[in-house]
């Protein structure tokens, strides 16, 4: 329930103000005597008890009013987004590499897959309006999660996307990656189709070779931003060894020369994502660069509850003015 007017109910307060007010200089009286001395030896006045509680009915009939006044309503809105045409895949590798302890997040050292997800996290939350899908790859792609505007749906899946989740995990099938999300995009009416492919490796598996597939998104005018993650040459993971974690260094190296041609194919770009900060400035400007305007409709429809609280207030009026000619007089 809301108020049309809510800054009304602060009269509610003056209610309680001019009860006691009222209440100090004591009730109208019943039967007015010139002198005390004309009533009968040893009669005390007395108060009606059940009569002494009539006032309340019209303090409570006025704070019935006053609410009214504040025009209460239940209120039901509905949005409506037009969808801003601008449709995204993003291929995240998840391959064994991407456990290499790269980078620093909130005080704590993070592998790259939990990096690359908390940008992409921040990505998708500031991009309401546009659908986006997710395809997780290894040695072999599969859709993490197909084109969607609904984003609480893409996030729960991000979230459950953990290292080892995809076949041949040891290996890396970006061209194979990269066919995976344009294929989805193909049939797609939008503004805008671009992917979003993020590695730290090299192609090794699959069957489509990456330019191959650069060349297919080429030819369907989709654009390709390739992020290359994570720091060049030596790194290290995290083991357990006899209960206990230890550090175990392991090469990388990424095929930067294969991601700088790809984007240059598609009219996309190449980044470097060595650091946490240099990966969530990536994010940002290709946010601003793949930017369009959306239209937002509200719809609003209120159903009026004062003319119930006026009722109940006059009704509450009308039984005091019965009641008091009735049994409850004010004489005692």
């Amino acid at each position: 329930m809301t108020f049309a007017h809510p800054q009304l109910l602060w009269l509610l307060l003056l209610v309680p103000a001019v009860a006691w007010l009222v209440g100090r200089t004591g009730r109208r009286a019943a039967l007015v005597y010139s002198s005390l001395q004309l009533l009968p030896t040893g009669l005390r006045p007395a108060r009606s008890a059940p009569g002494s509680w009539l006032a309340h009915l019209r303090w409570l009939a006025l704070a019935l009013a006053l609410v009214a006044l504040a025009q209460p309503r239940r209120t039901h809105t509905e949005t409506s987004i037009s969808a801003s045409g601008v449709d995204i895949m993003v291929a995240l590798d998840m391959s064994g590499s991407m456990e290499a302890m790269d980078f620093n997040l909130r005080g704590r050292d993070v592998n790259r897959l939990d990096m690359a997800r908390e940008v992409l996290r921040e990505f998708i939350k500031k991009r309401p309006s546009d659908r986006i899908g997710i395809v997780a790859f290894a040695g072999r792609p599969y859709v993490a999660a197909p084109l969607t505007l609904d984003h609480d749906f893409l996030l729960q899946n991000l979230e459950r996307l953990q290292l080892g989740a995809v076949r041949e995990y040891n290996s890396t099938a970006i061209g194979s990656a990269l066919a995976t999300a344009v294929n989805r995009l193909e049939h797609v009416p939008a503004k805008s189709r671009l992917v979003i492919l993020m590695t730290d490796g090299q192609n090794n598996a699959g069957k489509v070779p990456p330019l191959a597939a650069a060349e297919a998104a080429r030819a369907l005018g989709i654009k390709v931003y390739t992020i290359g993650i994570g720091r060049q040459g030596q790194s290290y993971v995290l083991r357990q060894f006899m209960g206990r974690l230890i550090r175990e260094p392991v090469l990388v190296d990424i095929d930067e020369e294969t991601l700088q041609k790809i984007a240059e194919l598609t009219g996309g770009k190449y980044y470097r994502a060595d650091n946490t900060e240099r990966f969530r400035q990536i994010y940002e400007e290709i946010d601003r660069l793949e930017k369009t305007e959306v239209v937002i409709k509200k719809f609003s429809q209120h159903t009026e509850l004062a003319h119930w609280l006026l009722l109940g207030a006059v009704g509450l009026l009308v039984l005091e003015m019965v009641l008091s000619q009735t049994w409850l007089r004010q004489l005692p």
